[in-house]
């Protein structure tokens, strides 16, 4: 917040009837809150207009937007966040009228990315997606406002660079960062390899932000990330191995937590990290049990994993938090609707259900087997190692004797070397 540690004071503006329905609406409006909270702000006061669609140069009517320059020295606010997406046009005409700054939620969940990013991968993502966010902004209006050394939200990152900098430096940057992407891309490639050669399969935890991701990934890793209530709290990926059984090894991955409406810059900088989660063997969708609106989060969540075309992958629900819901026909139904393990990632409770079901998918057509290779046929010692699980490997005088677990497709290779 540009080293300031009072809470800059915001009014939040949305259009009730443009692109959601009511129920909708109000969901995104307790999820706003929360993002605004998140990046460091105190919300004021709202001002919510009917109508079908914004006004192209105010957003807000006329009379709402007069209403809303009151409103801002009745309040001493900040700045004016609004719920949906602004124009260039938009922002530099509300920021002449009102006299503070103007960011909407694209520019509210960057900002909050900004502040995330730990890692150099996470920061050169983040500040992809912010300067592609920025570029067409930056003759007017907002790019006024970045152009200050205060800081404040809306500003981190390369927000703070001097509005001198042009177009084309900045489209230099953009095309150093990208650079930077495809490094990541090749790097995480490379490891995948590698899990493959191990025949090591992958674990992606998805969810809702705040569902409880890191706090199941820490209970079953004992990794001791960081899991705070908050949105994003997790947004570099961490990955750790850890065994299920004997002679069964996965690797686990905690994501970056999802919400409605992920901005496009974000998805297209993120590109990297969350093919990690599409190219994962199996995939554990989180649920938050004790969130009144956990159906607009399941179904925000299905949203993503279908830009991400993953609806037809493995996976396995659980219902975190369950420990927090009375027992009883509710909880039932829910856990029968959707099929869902109710866990409580907090007290451990249901763990041991969870890894029962991994280790059933895992190995559902995994068939264990033990072969006699001869020495003739050593090299195909090559193709088991990097294609089945071998357990146990024997030199003899005839030739070398293994227990192995394989698919069944790849047993069918090997028939004339099983032994009954």
């Amino acid at each position: 917040m540009g080293g300031n540690d009072l809470k800059e004071r915001a009014i939040l503006i949305g259009i009730d009837g443009f692109l959601y329905n009511d129920v909708d609406f109000k969901f995104l409006w307790s999820e706003f809150d929360e993002l605004v909270k998140a990046a460091g702000a105190e919300p004021v006061a709202r001002v919510v207009q009917i109508r079908a669609n914004p006004d192209p140069a105010l957003f807000l009517g006329s009379g709402k937007a007069e209403e809303l320059k009151m409103l801002v020295r009745e309040t001493r606010a900040d700045l004016i966040i609004s719920l949906q997406d602004l124009s260039p046009v938009q922002v530099r005409n509300l920021e002449d009228l009102t006299g503070v700054r103007i960011l909407d939620r694209t520019g509210l969940i960057l900002d909050i990315f900004a502040q995330r990013a730990k890692t150099k991968e996470g920061k050169i993502q983040v500040e992809l997606a912010q300067l592609n966010y920025l570029l067409p902004r930056l003759s007017g209006g907002l790019g006024k406002e970045l152009s200050r050394l205060g800081g404040g939200i809306g500003t981190r990152g390369p927000g703070e660079t001097k509005l001198e900098v042009d177009r084309r430096r900045i489209r230099r940057r953009i095309a150093d960062l990208r650079r930077g992407i495809k490094a990541i891309e090749l790097h995480r490639s490379v490891q995948r390899r590698r899990r493959q050669k191990f025949g090591i399969p992958t674990v992606s935890l998805v969810g809702y932000t705040n569902a409880g991701k890191s706090t199941l990934f820490n209970r079953l890793t004992n990794a001791g990330v960081s899991a705070a209530r908050r949105l994003f709290d997790t947004l570099d990926p961490v990955s750790r191995r850890i065994l299920i059984a004997e002679h069964q090894e996965i690797i686990l991955m905690d994501t970056v937590g999802f919400i409605r409406d992920l901005p496009h810059q974000l998805v297209a900088a993120f590109k990297a990290t969350l093919e990690e989660t599409a190219r994962a063997t199996l995939l554990i969708q989180v649920l938050d049990g004790a969130n009144p609106e956990i159906m607009e989060q399941y179904l925000a969540v299905r949203e993503v994993l279908k830009e991400l075309d993953l609806l037809d992958a493995e996976i396995i629900t659980v219902l975190n938090k369950a420990d927090l819901i009375e027992p009883g026909p509710v909880l039932d139904r829910i856990c029968k609707e959707w099929d869902a393990i109710p866990i409580s990632a907090l007290t451990s409770a249901g763990i041991d259900d969870l890894l029962n079901e991994l280790r059933n998918r895992l190995t559902k057509n995994v068939r264990s087997c033990r072969l006699m290779i001869p020495f003739t046929d050593a090299g195909l010692l090559d193709i088991l190692h990097r294609k089945a699980r071998v357990l146990e490997e024997d030199f003899t005088e005839t030739g070398i004797k293994l227990l192995v677990e394989m698919e069944q497709p790849l047993l069918n290779q090997f028939q004339k070397f099983l032994v009954k």
